[in-house]
C-alpha cells in the first residue's frame, strides 16, 4: 500500500527519511537569502515576508512528510501557495511597475490559471501526475515574467530564467515519483525538494537585488 509518495510504505514518523530531511534545503535557502537581505540593507519588509514564507515551506513540508494528515497537509500547501501567488504579485508590482489594480487583476487571473490547470490535470491525467498539473501555472509564470522583464533588470531576468529551468526539472521529478518506484525505491520526490530550494533561493535573490536597484535608482 502506498501513502502518497514512493518512499513511504507505512504510517511511521520516519517512513520518509529522505523526503523529510531534504526539507532542510528550504531552511538553508531562506537563511542564505536572509543573510543576503541583511548585507544589502535589510530594509525591504516585503522581501523579508517572502523569506519567512520559505522558512514556513521547509517546516510545513517536514511536518507533512513525517506526520501526514489533514492539518499537516495545510501546513505544507498553504505557505507554498502564499509564496507562489505573493511572488507573482510582487514581480508584477516591483519588476514590471504595474499599478495596484493591474497587479490585483493579474494575480487573480494567475490564480484562476492555476485552478484551471489543476482541474484539467485531475480530469485528464492519471495519479499521481495529476497532482502536479496545478504547478504548471507557476512554471508558466516564471518564464512569462522573465520574458517580460526590461533590459534594465537583466539580473532578475537571468535569475528567474534559471529558476524556470530548474523548476521544469523539479516538476518532472515530482510527476514521475511513482513511475520509478520499481527501480528506485526512494522515488524522486526528494529531488523536488532540493531543486525547489534552489528555485526559491534564486527568486529571493532576485527580490533582494531589486531592492538594491531601487535604492541606486533613487540615488540613496
Amino acid at each position: 500500500m502506498r501513502f502518497g509518495y514512493c518512499e513511504r510504505l507505512d504510517g511511521g514518523f520516519w517512513a520518509e527519511p529522505v523526503n523529510a530531511v531534504t526539507n532542510a534545503a528550504f531552511l538553508v535557502a531562506a537563511l542564505t537569502a536572509l543573510l543576503l537581505w541583511r548585507r544589502r540593507g535589510g530594509g525591504d519588509r516585503t522581501v523579508l515576508v517572502l523569506i519567512l514564507l520559505v522558512f514556513a515551506i521547509g517546516i510545513g513540508s517536514f511536518l507533512f512528510h513525517t506526520m501526514p494528515n489533514g492539518r499537516t497537509v495545510l501546513a505544507d500547501v498553504v505557505p507554498i501557495q502564499l509564496f507562489a501567488f505573493g511572488y507573482f504579485a510582487f514581480a508584477l508590482r516591483r519588476y514590471l511597475s504595474a499599478s495596484g489594480l493591474v497587479t490585483a487583476a493579474g494575480t487573480l487571473a494567475f490564480f484562476g490559471l492555476g485552478l484551471a490547470l489543476s482541474w484539467a490535470g485531475r480530469a485528464l491525467l492519471p495519479m499521481p501526475a495529476s497532482g502536479s498539473a496545478g504547478y504548471a501555472a507557476f512554471l508558466l509564470g516564471l518564464f512569462g515574467i522573465a520574458a517580460a522583464l526590461p533590459a534594465a533588470l537583466s539580473r532578475q531576468r537571468r535569475l528567474l530564467g534559471l529558476a524556470g529551468v530548474a523548476f521544469a526539472v523539479s516538476l518532472t521529478m515530482r510527476s514521475i515519483d511513482f513511475a520509478v518506484c520499481a527501480g528506485l525505491p526512494l522515488g524522486t520526490h526528494w529531488l523536488w525538494h532540493l531543486l525547489n530550494a534552489l528555485v526559491l533561493y534564486w527568486l529571493l535573490r532576485a527580490a533582494v537585488l531589486s531592492g538594491e536597484d531601487r535604492r541606486q535608482a533613487s540615488g540613496s
